[in-house]
């Protein structure tokens, strides 16, 4: 089992310093998440800075929203981080939803899945010899993750990624693996897909804690319900992490990402004391 760090939005100036110190640590992946209507750092614009700043620890999308933008674009992008991280980049990507987003782009978001698919085979065949240089560090293009929740999102694991992005609860995240093992089963792929889990945390005083829900709170103000629901899956204790990460490891998961909301910096390191 390996463990994850999914960093704050807010204050991304201290974002140099989380990735210093998770590199130091037992971590294997830094995510970063990706919200166009929001004050989020752009994901592949900071995750190129962190990778000047780090040696070891790979560095995630999770998940760029890759319908908002323009494909051949991206895969340079891609394929330039994931040679200038030599090799350490998994991109995330999930088909977004929000209507807002989409409109403020120019994207049909009625077209959105199509368009999704459209790119993910695009970008592979750039990777994969294209005249987009430069090519990526690992052949064939950077690991490939996806997130979603519908049965066509998970479908898309077997038919272009390298594995699943789980952001969904506990009670359901066992159904999601099964469906996307069985889905890679029945599209001949070799081996199994790569399970990734994704649990919310914030370690420390009240203030963290209290600064981790408003954020949440906030982020997902567009959503009252998802909000409520997200806050409400907000791990606080050491016992709590555990506990999910082991019944994660129970199901199946390869790794588990303790999102963080809180830039409290030293959450980091009661981190890696607790999951140590």
């Amino acid at each position: 089992m390996s463990l994850g760090l999914g960093l704050p939005v807010a204050r991304p100036e201290r974002l140099l310093d989380w990735a210093k110190r998770a590199d130091d640590g037992p971590f294997r992946t830094l995510g970063l998440a990706d919200r166009l209507l929001w004050d989020n750092p752009e994901p592949l614009v900071t995750l190129a800075a962190l990778a000047g700043a780090t040696s070891r620890i790979r560095l995630q999308t999770e998940v760029l929203l890759a319908p908002l933008r323009e494909p051949t674009l991206l895969a340079k992008q891609a394929a330039t981080l994931d040679r200038l991280s030599g090799g350490r980049f998994t991109l995330g990507l999930g088909v977004g939803g929000r209507a807002d987003e989409f409109e403020l782009v120019g994207v049909d978001l009625r077209t959105r899945g199509r368009r999704f698919d459209e790119q993910l085979k695009l970008m592979r065949d750039i990777w994969s010899g294209g005249p987009v240089g430069p090519a990526p560090a690992r052949p064939g293009g950077p690991e490939v993750l996806i997130g979603g929740f519908a049965e066509p999102a998970l479908d898309r694991v077997a038919r272009f990624a390298d594995g699943l992005l789980c952001a969904t609860a506990l009670s359901a995240a066992g159904r999601q693996f099964e469906y996307v093992e069985a889905s890679w089963a029945r599209a001949g792929r070799p081996g199994r897909p790569r399970l990734v889990g994704q649990v919310t945390v914030a370690l420390g005083p009240e203030s963290t804690v209290e600064e981790a829900r408003e954020q949440i709170l906030a982020y997902y103000a567009f959503d009252p319900q998802l909000a409520a629901a997200t806050a409400g899956r907000l791990l606080t204790t050491p016992a709590a992490i555990r506990d999910a990460v082991a019944e994660f490891t129970a199901l199946g998961a390869d790794e588990v990402v303790c999102y963080c909301w809180s830039p409290d910096t030293d959450q980091v390191d009661r981190l890696a004391d607790v999951l140590c």
